[in-house]
């Protein structure tokens, strides 16, 4: 573990492709990146995020002030590696205390190449991009503000990559894999799922484990005959990065998929079974990313706390009767969730299994395995 007596500060600036500069403190690895430069307000859980495959492409703003306090440790990862370009606080604790702890986030970031800056003033940032939308960054240590500028402008904008392909499985695997966390479970599973893997995150696969299912999870390019040869109970679309509208691949998979299974999507998996239904997705301006986004459940009327990390979401205008808006976003009207009123499908753009975030919307698993059941009998 580095000691942080010993380490000398370095100059690192975070510049906006709209010319706005921060200064602050390198941390992490002494690397430069590029990404869309997006922000999250959890006040916990900086190690599930900065490994959920969704933030690939991105560089993480975390509007809580101090990071790194509890330190890092062998169950919070969500994904096999760190998956954002950067992280970006304005704190970070070089002497964290947690009896689980492994590390330090400064060590975290530095073995995995990850660069990180801080002591830049992450509100400021915050209500800029709330303003002016999302935007390219890079972050570059001292003397390099003059070319990053001029790479912002041949860097390729986050919205026209297919980002899918850089976090899927390579193969398909099964839960748990080795090495994983995974929490001993002494019930024999009732119910074969098969996750396709768009950027899924391990908390998905322990839920669903967790409700009595054996989970396999295939790679996104997986077509819908394969995944019906596996003969599963249900399918799971998971989470992932990027524009829906790159993943004509998925979308066709899902075609193949509706009325054959049961179908859970999730987030990224969500909008791709929105666009397979015929419906068009559309940015939002900064996204909704955090642990306190108020949602409606519009059968129950419930109001539910949820974590959020997306950026895209579903035009529900265009959605056909077959299915009909399960859930809403409070703030903003968006649509969250959707029902099939002829199929067994539900989709919601939130994250039902937390990580970071509240377990308020475990019940939604549990609506699945309930659709399992009925389908079954």
């Amino acid at each position: 573990m580095t000691d942080p007596l010993r380490i000398a500060p370095r100059k690192a600036y975070l510049v906006l492709e709209d010319g706005t500069i921060f200064e602050g403190e390198a941390f992490g690895a002494p690397v430069e990146a590029t990404g869309e430069v997006v922000f999250n307000t959890s006040m916990t859980g900086y190690q599930e995020a900065l490994t959920d495959p969704s933030y690939a492409g991105q560089m993480l703003v975390m509007t809580y002030p101090l990071q790194g306090n509890y330190g890092v440790n062998d169950r919070d990862d969500e994904s096999r590696r760190i998956q954002v370009n950067a992280f970006i606080v304005r704190e970070h604790c070089l002497t964290p205390s947690q009896r689980l702890m492994t590390a330090t986030l400064n060590d975290y970031l530095l073995e995995r190449g990850i660069p990180g800056i801080a002591g830049i003033d992450t509100r400021a940032l915050t209500r800029r991009l709330r303003m002016a939308g999302v935007m390219m960054g890079a972050l570059v240590q001292e003397g390099g503000v003059d070319s990053a500028l001029r790479r912002l402008q041949d860097t390729v904008p986050y919205g026209s990559i297919d980002l899918v392909p850089s976090v899927t499985a390579a193969a398909p695997f099964a839960w748990p894999p080795e090495g994983v966390y995974a929490p001993p479970s002494q019930d024999e599973p009732q119910h074969r799922v098969v996750v396709l893997d768009l950027g899924v995150k391990y908390n998905i696969m322990r839920s669903l484990r967790r409700f009595g299912c054996d989970v396999m999870a295939m790679p996104a390019s997986t077509p819908a005959a394969d995944i019906l040869a596996l003969h599963p109970d249900g399918i799971v679309l998971s989470p992932g990065p990027g524009d829906p509208m790159l993943l004509d691949y998925a979308v066709e998979t899902v075609k193949g998929l509706v009325g054959r299974a049961p179908i859970m999507g999730i987030c990224l998996g969500h909008q791709v079974v929105g666009r397979a239904l015929g419906a068009a997705t559309f940015k939002l301006k900064f996204g909704h990313r955090g642990a306190n986004h108020p949602v409606k459940d519009i059968e129950t009327g419930r109001v539910h706390i949820t974590a959020q990390n997306h950026g895209y979401a579903v035009d529900g205008d265009g959605l056909p009767e077959s299915v009909e808006v399960s859930h809403q976003h409070l703030n903003d009207g968006t649509v969250e969730g959707l029902k099939g009123l002829r199929d067994p499908l539900l989709t919601i753009q939130y994250h039902s299994e937390a990580s970071p975030g509240p377990w308020d919307n475990m019940y939604l698993f549990e609506r699945f395995v309930q659709m399992l059941r009925e389908v079954k009998s």
